[in-house]
């Protein structure tokens, strides 16, 4: 029976990639992408929760756009993921890792739904900055997998701020 739990046990990978990229890139890109996911993952949660907490004027569109985001985050975890096992190394796979998916208790707080939006507007542009660094590293390493899932992200961080800065706008 030890042999079987052993073998259900996530491995980072069974062979020797033969994919172009070096070795320690893609070790040190799979730790990039997974600083990416838990970012990701935090996003998705503070979304979720502003979408249900929304109050006031501003109730509608946010809590609509709030629901497009958290979905489209969602979305993007998997393949941020998929993309880290493409590289030979494991998305986060312990629980212990997976807590810090969620945002601290006090990042998250009831505010007036233009807090909410300045709160959103700060950890996109976290997001965009750090993914801008890890699609340059891509590039660099010619991994063009990587840059153009990147890339993907990056539009949906900037157009996502685009949308709250209008919002917030006066």
């Amino acid at each position: 029976m030890a042999h079987v739990s052993e073998a259900l046990k996530p491995k980072a990978r069974d062979q020797e990639l033969r994919n172009g990229l070096e070795p320690e890139y893609c070790e040190k890109m799979s730790t990039l992408l997974s600083d990416t996911l838990v970012s990701t993952y935090q996003l998705l949660i503070k979304s979720h929760l502003y979408h249900w907490n929304v109050v006031g004027p501003l109730f509608k569109p946010l809590h609509d756009l709030t629901e497009e985001h958290y979905q489209a985050l969602l979305e993007a975890a998997d393949i941020i993921a998929e993309r880290i096992r493409a590289l030979g190394h494991l998305a986060p796979v312990q629980l212990s890792e997976a807590a810090g998916f969620s945002p601290e208790p006090r990042e998250v707080r009831h505010t007036s739904a233009i807090g909410m939006v300045n709160d959103l507007i700060a950890d996109h542009e976290h997001a965009v900055r750090s993914m801008r660094l890890a699609g340059e590293k891509a590039d660099e390493a010619g991994d063009l997998a990587t840059s153009d899932m990147l890339g993907d992200r990056l539009n949906f961080h900037e157009k996502a701020l685009w949308m709250l800065r209008a919002i917030a706008a006066n």
